[in-house]
């Protein structure tokens, strides 16, 4: 099996795409060669049977750069690889579909966001497959679209019982950006001190530039609203960061409405952490009060983290059968066997 990769980064230790490392090493292991086109390329260790090719982002190439490498890399490697796995940029589906097509390359897609254009569209014409994992993702309508697992390494993202868990612990992890809904997190915290109950809340991750506006919003309730004590902001931080936050933290929540699917989310169940979310995906799933019904109404969220807190005391995976039979179905593992499975790359 040769395959090709087109990703937006390689590096193991970015914020937000570092857990994409980990999909090509286990990739790696059912393919004979593996080529990867990244738009930007940092810090990596993958097998000898791997290639990594940057568009050359990291060296601030302009975008006619881009495009020129994009099309000689996938031109000069062509004999090197049988098949095409897109990841989340349906871009360079529609940049290089035709070319694939004629060389007679398998193209699959990997693409998870609930919106979409007719541009979705024609990249999903030009793929053979199409994986997302919420059946909420704008591609989950078409016939090719398989839903897959999400893909959490469990070796890594695990509980550590000699770690201790700061009692009444919250924490927020991900964009600091509008559709994670940071602000009604700290109204309901508002809400949470203003009944007297304790709580230390740590928010992890930083803004893009067009949402930096909105960041500044945030830093500004928490001073009107008195909680510097409360809540501590720590920016951007890496999966081994990440993991560490997860186990010393006993509650992790999630407002980010359905649609997408949140990785942070199963990273921090798989961590030993209680969590709440919105995400309808989850219902049925995970423990009653869990799934936050309405993640717009401050008072319902407040509500909802009191008695996450209370009942996250004592709260122990290993216990929870039910919950790493879950963990186990969206494992990293699991979805390499999958990802194989669904599309053949020797045909």
């Amino acid at each position: 099996m040769r395959l090709l990769i087109v990703t937006q980064k390689v590096d193991e230790h970015d914020a937000v795409l570092g857990f994409f490392h980990r999909w090509i090493v286990g990739l790696a292991k059912h393919c004979e060669r593996m080529t990867v086109i990244c738009l930007e390329e940092g810090a990596h260790h993958v097998p000898e049977n791997v290639k990594v090719l940057s568009l050359g982002k990291e060296k601030k190439r302009s975008r006619l750069q881009y495009l020129t490498r994009f099309y000689r890399y996938i031109w000069r490697e062509r004999n090197n690889y049988d098949a095409v796995f897109v990841h989340m940029n349906q871009e360079y589906v529609l940049l290089g579909g035709f070319i694939w097509k004629i060389l007679g390359k398998k193209i699959v897609m990997w693409r998870n966001h609930a919106k979409g254009s007719w541009k979705t569209r024609i990249a999903v014409f030009l793929s053979d497959r199409v994986f997302c994992t919420s059946p909420q993702s704008f591609t989950a309508q078409f016939k090719k679209t398989k839903i897959m697992p999400v893909g959490i390494d469990t070796d890594f993202f695990k509980p550590d019982p000699l770690i201790y868990k700061k009692k009444n612990s919250i924490l927020f992890l991900g964009r600091i950006a509008p559709v994670k809904n940071v602000d009604i997190f700290i109204d309901a915290l508002k809400k949470l001190k203003d009944k007297g109950v304790e709580f230390y809340a740590t928010i992890a991750g930083g803004s893009s530039d067009k949402d930096a506006g909105y960041e500044t919003m945030i830093h500004a309730k928490v001073t009107a609203y008195h909680l510097e004590d409360n809540i501590a902001f720590i920016g951007a931080v890496s999966q081994v960061d990440a993991l560490k936050l997860y186990r010393e933290h006993e509650l992790y929540v999630n407002l980010t409405p359905s649609g997408s699917m949140d990785k942070t989310i199963f990273e921090a169940i798989a961590s030993g952490s209680v969590v709440l979310t919105p995400n309808v995906f989850f219902k049925d799933k995970l423990p009653e009060g869990w799934v936050i019904e309405n993640q717009g109404d401050v008072g319902h969220v407040a509500l909802a983290i009191k008695n996450a807190i209370s009942d996250a005391h004592g709260y122990d995976l290993t216990d929870r059968k039910d919950i790493l039979s879950f963990l186990e179905k969206h494992s990293l593992e699991n979805l390499m066997k999958e990802l194989m499975a669904a599309v053949d790359l020797r045909k």
